[in-house]
């Protein structure tokens, strides 16, 4: 089959290599417009449009397929005379003037267990809510948002101090096969899709206005929002009690403790040891193991807590925590 691949970020980028080491014939790719990345907002081609350039495949740059861009990228698909287009993480959702454009039609490379965590998030959102385990689901793409039959899926099982990014990273290699094995059995004719099963779940984009760390909750709830939230958009809080305006302050990545010591500690406030920093929840206490304090790059914990005010905390309630103006980039 003729193949047109859709996708934009780093994980969408293993699937592109997966379908072309495997020899599968990808005439071309469409991919997001360029963004401004970075604190100078340089213009940048997406992850996918730099792998493609490399592998020196046409490459389509559309944000939507209406008025004359749109028309022109349609234009340009149209002569790529693909037989299927193959999904993954594209960023957009497809008019059905363009799911009927192709032969074959599309499909797409989706990280949950279809019906669950529909949506731009699916991996942040299993995490944050604790689940023991995901997955990834090839389906048919169609006019509803990830609703098509399903032709294959693999599961994954969670474990509590990993980030949606180490997930991601995971899925986007073993997706990638699975998207390939797929494709080959739509060119045999084999390809069974079934219907979804289940009731559905949803899994919205996160922003910073989600991610706020409120530690009077309990130790899992926390650990599965900051450890969701990694690497973007980034689990934060508030700094108190250095003497100092309050400071944002971002933390990357967490671990569960079985162990934590009794120092009489409020939620909000850490536990700083040798090895380790713990911040004190509403029933025990999670290890920190990446921070970012504001305007710095992130650093291990332990490092971060060399020379710190033993009183610094979040800035917390027990009841929400205090809502500060939050920078969405």
């Amino acid at each position: 089959m003729r193949i047109l691949f859709a996708g934009t970020p780093e994980p969408a980028v293993a699937s592109l290599n997966a379908l072309i080491n495997a020899g599968h014939h990808v005439v071309g790719v469409l991919t997001r417009t360029d963004a401004k990345i970075g604190r100078k907002r340089v213009l940048t081609p997406s992850p996918v449009a730099e792998r493609a350039t490399e592998l020196e495949l046409p490459v389509i740059k559309a944000d939507s397929f209406a008025g004359e861009s749109g028309q022109a990228a349609i234009a340009e698909i149209q002569e790529l005379q693909a037989d299927l287009g193959a999904v993954v993480a594209y960023g957009g959702l497809l008019p059905q003037t363009m799911l009927d454009m192709l032969p074959k039609g599309w499909v797409n490379l989706h990280f949950s267990l279809l019906p669950a965590y529909r949506g731009a998030a699916p991996v942040q959102w299993a995490i944050i809510n604790q689940e023991p385990a995901t997955g990834a689901a090839v389906f048919q793409l169609e006019a509803g948002l990830d609703t098509g039959p399903v032709f294959a899926t693999l599961s994954r099982a969670l474990a509590p101090e990993e980030t949606s990014g180490e997930v991601l990273a995971d899925l986007a290699v073993s997706g990638g096969r699975l998207l390939s094995e797929t494709l080959f059995d739509i060119a045999a004719g084999s390809a069974e899709a079934t219907p979804q099963q289940g009731e559905a779940s949803w899994a919205p984009k996160i922003t910073s206005r989600d991610v706020q760390i409120d530690a009077y909750q309990p130790a899992d709830a926390v650990l599965g929002l900051i450890n969701g939230a990694s690497p973007a958009p980034g689990a934060w809080a508030t700094l108190d009690g250095d003497g100092t305006k309050a400071q944002r302050f971002k933390i990357g990545g967490a671990a569960p403790v079985s162990d934590p010591p009794d120092q009489g500690k409020a939620p909000g406030e850490f536990i700083i040891e040798p090895h380790r920093v713990l911040l004190v929840c509403q029933d025990g206490a999670i290890e920190l193991t990446r921070v970012q304090p504001s305007g710095k790059k992130m650093l291990v914990a332990s490092d971060w807590a060399h020379g710190v005010d033993p009183s610094i905390g979040l800035h917390t309630s027990a009841t929400h925590p205090t809502e500060f103006d939050v920078d969405e980039g």
